[in-house]
């Protein structure tokens, strides 16, 4: 079965990334399908019952960079005539039962198409109408979808992510403020680009007003949390407790982490940029490079980590003996890129072991 995906416009691949990562957390069995402008339509195998309560529960509460879920009807070329044909013949039965009513909303991502969407939801409305369904422009049982993109993709909502409660966890809403923080639906998309599961142990080396953490903490996650700074530890201590989540925070140094090898199941951290910032190493080089020493470290083998910073933080994650998965920019403002590298400790060992010798020890 196919379901849609209509992504925001904050980074052309990061929210499809972030789609890709909470189906895998929750073991769907999937291939991307297609990939336009700000619409992602992945082909999920299993039961539909089983794949759409968890596209409704878990993933729409995980998911940041998303508005809305479709379940496919049809991809088409993206003309009226395409797109009203898709509506005349598509077989009514999965999508709206007997007696239901319904609405047609379109979507227009930029300049794809030239015609206004309400001439299209009119449209479409009158071949479903057609077909023996009223409609109810106000309180509809099911509603019909077309996203106009690259290519036309008509479908029934499913589920609308609240994109308002990340609005409500803007840094400036919490009780603890410091300014150059990430917003909310950043750092929720960071975390799931981790990989992190409910019950597991997230760490954020330097976790300043415990953004991050936050975000990690409300989709299950026990957070542990380490700043060089009094007042930030105490700020986190203080955003934390606002939202009861499980935790622990410690004042200390990044690079000398008071953890045992490979105890943390994933790291997503945004260590200091700027060469004011309050650190304890020499130099912002020798901070990213013992710091990602210490996070190859204490990450469990196949763990993630996801790491911000205004330079590539590749060469030194790589002489850490951490894998590259992927390199993703975001332009801030004129002045500012964040590149966000992520991680993977590799499954073998230093000698070359396999991870099942590993698990045996």
């Amino acid at each position: 079965m196919l379901y849609a995906f209509e992504l925001s416009g904050e980074h052309e691949v990061l929210p499809a990334a972030e789609v890709f990562a909470c189906l895998k957390i929750e073991g769907l069995d999937f291939r991307p399908f297609i990939v336009v402008d700000q619409c992602l339509v992945v082909e999920i195998t299993g039961k539909e019952e089983d794949i759409e309560n968890i596209l409704t529960g878990p993933i729409t509460d995980r998911l940041a960079m998303t508005h809305h879920i479709l379940k496919v009807i049809g991809i088409s070329e993206n003309t009226p005539d395409a797109i009203l044909k898709l509506a005349e013949d598509f077989d009514s039965s999965g999508y709206i039962r007997e007696g239901q009513s319904f609405v047609v909303r379109a979507k227009r991502i930029k300049h794809h198409v030239d015609f206004p969407g309400e001439f299209l939801e009119q449209k479409i409305g009158g071949c479903i109408y057609r077909k023996g369904f009223r409609a109810n422009l106000k309180n509809a049982d099911v509603e019909f979808r077309v996203i106009l993109s690259e290519k036309a993709v008509f479908g029934t909502l499913l589920s609308s992510i609240d994109r308002s409660a990340y609005e409500a966890r803007t840094p400036q809403n919490k009780p603890f403020f410091h300014p150059g923080v990430l917003m909310p639906r950043v750092a929720r998309a960071l975390v799931n680009l981790s990989g992190i599961k409910p019950g597991d142990l997230i760490l954020d080396p330097f976790c300043g007003t415990a953004g991050i953490l936050v975000e990690a903490g409300l989709v299950g996650a026990r957070v542990i949390g380490i700043d060089a700074q009094e007042k930030l530890v105490k700020g986190a201590r203080m955003n934390l407790e606002v939202f009861k989540l499980d935790y622990v925070l410690m004042e200390g140094d990044a690079c000398r982490m008071p953890f045992k090898e490979a105890t943390i199941n994933a790291v997503v951290t945004d260590p200091p940029y700027g060469r004011s910032a309050a650190i304890l190493a020499e130099s912002l080089e020798e901070l990213y490079s013992c710091a990602l020493n210490e996070i190859q470290r204490i990450l469990k083998p196949g763990g993630i980590a996801v790491v911000v910073s205004d330079k590539a933080a590749s060469e030194y994650g790589e002489k850490a003996g951490l894998k590259v998965l992927n390199i993703y920019a975001q332009r801030v403002h004129r002045s500012l890129t964040r590149t966000i590298t992520i991680f993977q400790k590799e499954l073998k060992n230093e000698t070359g072991n396999a991870s099942e010798e590993l698990e045996q020890k």
